[in-house]
């Protein structure tokens, strides 16, 4: 069914790595099918051809001298590009964008664990997003020796997942301090069994877009 939003839904997805992201948003993707909503799926670094060739860039164990103030702005170079090139004109059209990490990750991986700082960072992502901004953030939390448990088994890190369980923790510091600052991030309990993390989800996006004026 089409919507009658006069502008799309912004939705994204946070956490360290392993703490379930890409299952969730499998799911909520499946709802919004059975809804007749149209949705746009995303991830970041990625999502345009620029982004996804700075994606092989920053994700490659080759390139693990990488200055952090390179990561940092190559990060929020693909942000721009996403931003401008798919998300802004989605939402434009009332479509609903699901994007698998935003800006909270630069907040949490650069701004945090890296130490650049949040005033480094806002101005960065201010200047990448153009004031499109998430309407709600999913933070699935998990403790990150379960995650680490988790990503054993699915292969090869990449070159951010090999910097060991202590940025892994620093980086989860930085979302719980997100999570307590801003309202639109809703946290989640990601040990809890999937179906429970969903039907949380669930009733938080149905109420949002039955509220918004989305057709549930």
């Amino acid at each position: 069914m089409a919507n009658v939003a006069s502008r799309g839904l912004f939705i994204t997805f946070e956490g360290i790595d392993g703490c379930g992201k890409s299952t969730q948003i499998e799911m909520l993707s499946s709802l919004l099918d059975e809804k007749g909503i149209s949705y746009l799926m995303l991830r970041e670094p990625g999502g345009t051809v620029v982004g996804e060739k700075i994606r092989e860039i920053l994700l490659d164990k080759k390139n693990d001298g990488m200055d952090p103030v390179c990561e940092l702005l190559l990060f929020e170079a693909a942000r721009a590009q996403i931003t401008n090139e798919v998300i802004a004109p989605a939402l434009r059209d009332g479509k609903v964008v699901i994007c698998d990490r935003f800006y909270d990750s630069t907040f949490a991986y650069q701004g945090y664990a890296r130490k650049f700082g949040q005033q480094v960072v806002e101005s960065l992502n201010s200047i990448a997003v153009s004031g499109n901004d998430p309407d709600i953030t999913f933070l699935l939390d998990i403790d990150p020796e379960e995650a680490l448990i988790r990503r054993n088994g699915r292969g090869a890190e990449d070159r951010l997942e090999a910097l060991g369980l202590q940025f892994q923790k620093d980086v989860r510091e930085g979302y719980l301090l997100l999570s307590d600052r801003y309202d639109r991030i809703r946290k989640l309990d990601a040990s809890m069994a999937r179906e429970d993390i969903f039907a949380e989800i669930c009733q938080i996006m149905l109420t949002e877009l039955g509220e918004r004026g989305f057709d549930v």
